[in-house]
């Protein structure tokens, strides 16, 4: 077997191996193995999940073999979830697997403490009623839940756990924390020791931009009664301040200064999505609160006293055109600051540890350090029971999603799969399984869908005939092509989920194979 971290190579270079051991120790439930769970579970086992448990208590027919990779004609008669099991074993035999031969919708029914032993359960193809009992049972044990559902050439995926808090968000753009607006002791000091207006031209094209702006910052501080450039006519000056700087037409720092002025004229503080997570209710810390809202706590703390309303610094600097030894003693003047902050915020975790009866070590240095390194990148994301949304949506998102061409076609999926199922308990199939005329089904999934949208207060709106009748043409079908893509949207977030990095989706993700769209619904 090969090493893991050859094994792993190109994953552990997203998520580290900090996410990579979270993977391991995870415990995954798939509910249902056809081919949306089947290709859920694929990517998780080849991932290096650390168990999987196949629930489904249906046989392999012949049918199976056209859209689900994991099963072939040996496999016609035998269990479902034992066959799938089997294949899936043979992608990673790092992984523990097992099945249990059991429909999904009784487990729910008869023993709803079972899920409490997992870390996340997959609940694929499920209808109405079971994914609200299934919601309540995972909320009640802490576990987290995703919904996964293919349906002809439509499907959806959704987030269900109380909340979910990120510390390594890792967004695609993030403005880089240099504090040109409001440079510290040390940094000031630093900058002194150097003249910009040095006439020898190799030392004036190699000054670093962050020392050039603080330079030029400070020039124009002093003739503007102590002010930063704030309208748009000054901002402008301050670039034509900093462009009569240079001696020389190749002078690619100070070029970057001027790209990276509008640092200067940044607000200072933090940012409001920041200061909404510390001005949560949960920052007010009990002996039951999680680690991340303790160290949250402490960060309060920090920006309120000794931070001066700013967060800790993360200590790294950008590349920038500049000599060797400014660089280097730039890089240590920030990498000494962010390791202030840090044991001053670590203290603070201790102390707050103590105070609630706690082990005043048990949040590692190593997890504290990566606080504070992504202090400016917290998440919290909550998500609405199912029950909720089911019952309560917001009813203006609702009719504005069904007025707005953008978004008609996925809102119009998302009633018509609720449709579906009111349609099938009400006809014990759904609407076009099986084989004949189309027109009465079509008739009967209207009427239901028009009735779910009355249940939901949007009288007098209505899904459009091409959609119903495309609904209806479906019949249920889970097509290999939509369900690899569902089920690897529905694996993207449980990694997510389970490492703690990147952002989960919020709202209900629904896919439009007709139009190759994907839409994000918040109800």
């Amino acid at each position: 077997m090969a090493e893991p971290k050859i094994k792993y190579d190109r994953q552990l270079r997203i998520w580290g191996e900090q996410g990579q051991a979270a993977l391991e120790k995870a415990s995954i439930c798939l509910l249902n193995c056809g081919p949306t769970g089947s290709e859920t579970l694929k990517n998780l086992v080849l991932g290096g999940i650390g168990s999987i448990t196949v629930i489904d208590g249906s046989k392999v027919v012949l049918g199976d073999l056209g859209n689900n990779f994991m099963l072939d004609e040996s496999c016609v008669g035998e269990s479902k979830a034992k066959s799938v099991c089997a294949f899936l074993q043979e992608l990673n035999d790092a992984v523990k697997a097992k099945f249990i031969e059991e429909y999904p919708e009784t487990l729910i029914k008869t023993n709803p403490s079972f899920f409490s032993q997992f870390t996340l359960v997959v609940a694929t193809q499920l209808v109405e009623d079971s994914m609200v009992k299934l919601d309540k049972i995972c909320r009640e044990a802490n576990v987290i839940l995703i919904f996964a559902r293919s349906y002809g050439l439509t499907g959806l995926v959704r987030i269900s756990v109380k909340e979910h808090t990120v510390i390594e968000s890792k967004p695609d753009h993030f403005l880089d924390d240099l504090r040109l607006n409001n440079p510290w002791p040390e940094l000031r000091k630093f900058a002194e020791t150097i003249d910009i207006n040095v006439q020898d031209p190799v030392a004036h094209k190699h000054t670093p931009y962050v020392v050039v702006l603080l330079k030029v910052a400070e020039e124009w501080a002093k003739s503007h009664q102590g002010s930063l450039p704030s309208t748009r006519e000054e901002k402008r000056e301050f670039k034509e301040l900093l462009k009569s700087k240079t001696i020389a037409f190749d002078e690619d720092n100070y070029k970057e200064a001027v790209e990276a002025s509008f640092k200067v004229f940044s607000s200072r503080g933090i940012s409001q999505d920041l200061q909404q997570i510390i001005d949560d209710s949960q920052a007010e810390v009990s002996s039951s609160s999680s680690n991340y809202w303790v160290m949250v706590a402490a960060l309060k703390d920090f920006i309120a006293s000794e931070g001066c309303a700013e967060a800790p610094l993360d200590g790294s600097i950008p590349d920038m055109t500049s000599s060797t030894e400014h660089y280097v003693n730039l890089q240590k003047i920030y990498q000494a600051k962010a390791e202030a902050d840090f044991l001053s915020i670590e203290q603070r975790v201790r102390n707050i540890l103590k105070k609630l009866g706690r082990e005043p070590d048990s949040i590692s240095k190593a997890t504290i350090k990566s606080f504070c390194r992504n202090a400016r990148k917290l998440k919290v994301c909550r998500y609405r029971l199912i029950e909720d949304e089911f019952s309560n949506p917001s009813i203006t998102e609702l009719q504005k999603y069904l007025t707005d061409e953008d978004y008609s076609v996925a809102v119009g999926f998302y009633i018509l799969l609720r449709a579906a199922d009111r349609f099938a308990a009400n006809y014990n199939c759904f609407p076009g399984e099986f084989e004949g005329p189309l027109d009465e089904d079509i008739s009967r999934l209207k009427t239901t869908a028009v009735g779910v949208l009355s249940d939901l207060g949007c009288n007098g709106l209505t899904v459009t005939e091409d959609l119903i009748n495309e609904m209806c043409r479906f019949g249920a079908a889970e097509l290999h092509a939509v369900a690899a893509f569902i089920g690897g949207i529905a694996s993207q977030e449980v990694i997510k989920l389970i490492t703690k990095q990147f952002v989960p989706m919020s709202g209900t993700f629904i896919f439009n194979g007709i139009d190759h769209k994907s839409q994000l619904l918040s109800l």
